[in-house]
């Protein structure tokens, strides 16, 4: 029998597939272990439901040379793990950077801040907002808008109603004397009113012309003229006058019974 010169056929045998995949899935399955364990490891760090700010409302009043705004909120309801540490309360201008800030412990439901007055004249509008602290950080914010409306006093000269005759002259002796001002008085001097939002009090007016929005005058009005602090979301004011020898008269454009009330009320007032 002839023989190779020295080489020799040797026979490779590999391993089954299955068995070469065991290392590959024993490291996805140890990746999918740690990932598991970190994902439930965060997630049991946080409540599932965090206790937030809602139901945010002001009522707004004019004290001195500012404006003092009350905050009133709510929280939604949350588990006892979930209840924040404390709350924040914010309140501003929203036309300016213009604002106050404060913290209040979380059992609190309302905190008042006060902010300057705006000049007479205008509207100031401002904006409130309450967060949750949970854990040294900041919840979702819930604001709300408000509006404080400032009257000016200027006299004009057609809205100025001649004052009753006195007994001992008749009205024709008095009809035609002029009326002597000595300052115009606007009341009230100032008066929160809720924006008309989406214009739902302005749609309502036109489609109701001549019927009046108020239930009752600078405090109710019909839903669609209420805003989201159940303020009406316009205002009525009143315009009185001080003469030259002190007395006080309505003008004609205050000729309502709201205004005659007022008028009856300011007259009965010290004169300052």
């Amino acid at each position: 029998m002839g023989r190779n010169s020295g080489v020799v056929d040797v026979e490779l045998v590999k391993p089954p597939l299955w068995k070469r995949a065991i290392p590959v899935l024993l490291l996805l399955a140890l990746g999918a272990t740690i990932w598991y364990f970190i994902t439930t490891t965060g997630q049991t760090t946080e409540p599932d439901v965090v206790a937030e700010a809602t139901d945010v409302r002001s009522e707004v009043t004019r004290e001195g040379d500012s404006l003092e705004v009350t905050v009133g909120w709510d929280l939604t309801t949350a588990s006892a793990q979930s209840v924040p540490e404390s709350i924040r309360v914010e309140i501003g201008l929203s036309d300016s950077e213009l604002a106050s800030v404060s913290t209040q412990p979380a059992d609190r439901q309302a905190d008042t801040l006060r902010i300057p007055t705006p000049d007479p004249g205008g509207t100031a509008s401002g904006y409130s907002c309450v967060s949750a602290i949970h854990r040294g950080r900041l919840m979702k914010e819930s604001c709300t808008p408000w509006q404080f409306v400032l009257p000016s006093a200027e006299q004009a000269a057609d809205s100025i109603a001649a004052p009753p005759a006195p007994r001992r002259q008749s009205q024709r002796d008095t009809a035609g004397s002029p009326v002597q001002v000595s300052r115009i008085v606007v009341q009230p001097s100032g008066l929160q009113v809720d924006p008309d939002i989406d214009g739902r009090c302005a749609a309502w007016q036109k489609q109701n012309p001549g019927r009046p929005v108020w239930i009752e005058v600078n405090q109710k009005a019909v839903a669609e003229c209420t805003g989201p602090n159940g303020k009406p979301t316009v205002a009525q004011f009143c315009a009185f006058a001080v003469l030259a020898d002190g007395r006080r008269i309505q003008t004609q454009n205050s000729g309502n019974p709201y205004c005659a009330r007022l008028f009856k009320e300011w007259s009965a007032e010290r004169v300052s």
